[in-house]
């Protein structure tokens, strides 16, 4: 791997997808990260499940104890704009990624045979494919339509720019995922969201002083014409009708902002690292080092895949059957596996 990089030019774009058309919306990752690799930039963050959509006011039809059959087609038609990994649309990010030498970091919604995930994946500036984060905990509603991730899919990667992760939306708000992050040794703290109140924007600079890393945090900014014109929301039907304000900003390891937030409209935000921040900050704040008590607190993580079922062949060997595949066929790679010389940085057993 090539020394550390101490200084680069980071990005966030905060933009609309064209929602459950993943087609399009490729289309516009292909064009903004293009625009953020000219401007300098050598990470580029797009928001929360960008490929194809966050859909925002939609109940898809469900009350306690009913589900309309409205609400079964509109999950068919997300499902079907939700990506597969690996798959073409995690090739042609790759090729993004490739084309633009950028690490490449995307909110999508990925399927696993009938069930989706709030994913993050993460490209490297060759196109290699690094991993993906699953969202552990979806919020209220969100877990009508979306599973819950494991402990599995929540890597840090080792970079010439530092160490890179993802942490997605409310997920933040879970004190000992951050704790496990920090852990991990993460610098560039990735924070792809749906939430654009002002409670969040604090929460980032919460998160950068805590943990003395760079936050970058991506919202869409999008419109009720960013939707299908049958979308069944409580937005009414103005396509002027604001439905993501954005918010999206970068932060430093001091709580300082180095680029928004902006909730004007789409925007790419661009900003400058300096990683010997990091270090500065830890002059003071460790919180898993001098700033850490293990003698009062201590916490586990469980990293080990979990499996619905595991299948026993006739020798009594087992195997374990993940969702969307189908007997006998090898289970896919762990998505914090290893490539090319980028180390997974995994299996935190404490942080104090």
């Amino acid at each position: 791997m090539e020394p550390l990089s101490q200084r680069f030019t980071v990005a966030v774009v905060q933009a609309a997808p064209v929602a459950f058309d993943r087609e399009r919306t490729l289309g516009k990752v292909h064009v903004l990260a293009g625009e953020a690799a000219r401007r300098g930039a050598r990470l580029v963050l797009f928001p929360e499940a960008f490929v194809s959509a966050y859909p925002r006011g939609l109940d898809f039809g469900a009350i306690v104890g009913a589900r309309s059959d409205e609400g079964r087609e509109d999950f068919r038609r997300y499902w079907e704009s939700s990506v597969d990994i690996p798959g073409p649309a995690m090739d042609a990010l790759g090729g993004d990624a490739r084309a633009n030498a950028i690490y490449l970091v995307v909110g999508v919604v990925e399927r696993d045979g009938g069930t989706l995930y709030c994913s993050v994946v993460f490209f490297a500036p060759d196109g290699t494919y690094l991993g993906k984060h699953r969202k552990i905990m979806p919020t209220a509603s969100e877990r009508l339509i979306w599973g819950f991730g494991d402990g599995s899919t929540m890597p840090v990667f080792e970079t010439p720019l530092g160490k890179i992760g993802a942490v997605i939306c409310w997920e933040n708000y879970l004190p000992l995922m951050r704790a496990a992050m920090y852990a991990k040794g993460v610098e560039i703290y990735c924070a792809p969201t749906a939430d654009p109140r002002d409670s969040w924007i604090a929460s980032m600079r919460h998160i950068a002083v805590e943990g003395r890393c760079f936050v970058l945090s991506s919202n869409q900014f999008n419109r009720r014409s960013d939707f299908p014109a049958d979308y069944r929301s409580p937005f009414g039907d103005d396509p002027k009708t604001v439905v993501t304000r954005g918010g999206s900003c970068i932060v430093d390891p001091f709580g300082n902002f180095l680029a928004g937030p902006d909730m004007e409209g789409e925007a790419i935000l661009i900003a400058d690292i300096d990683r010997a921040q990091i270090i500065r900050g830890k002059f003071d704040l460790d919180v898993v080092g001098h700033y850490a008590r293990p003698d009062i607190f201590q916490l586990h993580v469980d990293e080990r895949p979990k499996q619905p079922v595991t299948l026993h062949d006739a020798h009594g060997t087992a195997e374990a059957s993940r969702p969307g595949t189908r007997t006998g066929m090898q289970p896919r790679a762990s998505p914090g596996d290893a490539h090319d010389g980028f180390t997974g940085v995994s299996h935190v057993s404490q942080f104090a």
